[in-house]
């Protein structure tokens, strides 16, 4: 996954500063309640295109959506976000690179309610290879069902992109890493297939892309809506709907998306073989479509690319 470039700039709060000095006081309130909002989207290098943010206004519109539903007030506009993005790859000339806003309740009080915490917002960049390796694009990952199960829906909110949801998340991917997977899936509380720690997931059984809806407690990925996009391109049938367990030990194919996983293949859930045990047809036509584009190979018809240097 690599490390950070501690030569780097962040923006914070409106201005370019050192890597090293974008921090905040240990009673800042995010600390103690993890009270922030956030995004992760993939900066490309598109050919002769350039180099381009993977759907930044979607991005955008996400993280605001999250603060809303969190009540926190961004104190910049969507543009003032979407530009510092843009910047804060171009100050740090990365050709490719993984971009993190974050939005969190500062230093000013410590009691849970919120009042007198400055919101504080800081937007950072670095070169990050494939986040379940580069071999799991072709070959696929072994992953588990989690023991750990998803909230919820009127516990704390999966459709926003929350700190505090992550804590249930770094349970289910600890517990997979401990008893040796790449990766956990959790489910919904009443036992249905939810999502992994931070991707959504995909099944393929008999020619049919299955995939679990946002009442499974699921944060609606950005990459899983590109998904629905290049399948109804593809002409291949996705069906959004609630999806038993058992399902993942004969499906076809299964795979996971995200902006950090892109589009992943399973090759194993606990154990049992997916199909023939490595990438399959539908994911790879996928994959091929996915890459394709932001590779500068396939046109960029939805205008899902946004260019960091004019």
């Amino acid at each position: 996954m690599g490390g950070f470039n501690e030569n780097a700039k962040i923006w914070y709060d409106g201005k370019m500063v050192d890597w090293l000095d974008a921090t905040v006081h240990v009673n800042a309130h995010v600390l103690h309640y993890g009270s922030s909002v956030f995004e992760g989207m993939r900066c490309y290098n598109t050919g002769e295109k350039g180099t381009a943010v993977f759907r930044l206004d979607d991005h955008i519109r996400r993280l605001h959506n999250s603060a809303k539903i969190h009540r926190i007030e961004i104190p910049f506009s969507f543009e003032e976000i979407r530009q510092a993005c843009i910047d804060v790859v171009s100050v740090n000339e990365f050709k490719e690179s993984y971009i993190r806003p974050i939005v969190f309740r500062g230093y000013g009080s410590l009691g849970v309610l919120p009042r007198g915490c400055p919101i504080n917002v800081a937007i950072s960049s670095w070169e990050w290879g494939k986040y379940l390796g580069e071999e799991a694009l072709a070959q696929g990952v072994d992953v588990c069902v989690s023991s750990w199960n998803r909230l919820p829906p009127n516990t704390i909110p999966s459709l926003a992109k929350a700190g505090g949801n992550y804590l249930n998340s770094q349970l289910i991917r600890m517990e997979a890493d401990i008893n040796g997977y790449a990766e956990g899936i959790a489910l919904t509380p009443e036992g249905y297939l939810s999502e992994g720690s931070g991707e959504n997931l995909f099944v393929v059984h008999e020619g049919t892309i299955y995939t679990p809806p946002v009442a499974a407690s699921i944060l609606p990925g950005i990459t899983r809506d590109s998904i629905f996009t290049m399948a109804e391109e593809l002409g291949i049938d996705l069906v959004k709907q609630m999806l038993p367990r058992s399902l993942l030990y004969i499906a076809d194919e299964v795979f996971f998306t995200g902006s950090a996983a892109e589009i992943t293949p399973i090759r194993t859930v606990d154990k049992i073989q997916v199909g023939e045990g490595k990438r399959g047809p539908i994911t790879k036509k996928l994959q091929d479509r996915f890459f394709g584009l932001l590779s500068g190979e396939y046109e960029d018809r939805y205008d899902w690319l946004t260019p960091v240097y004019d």
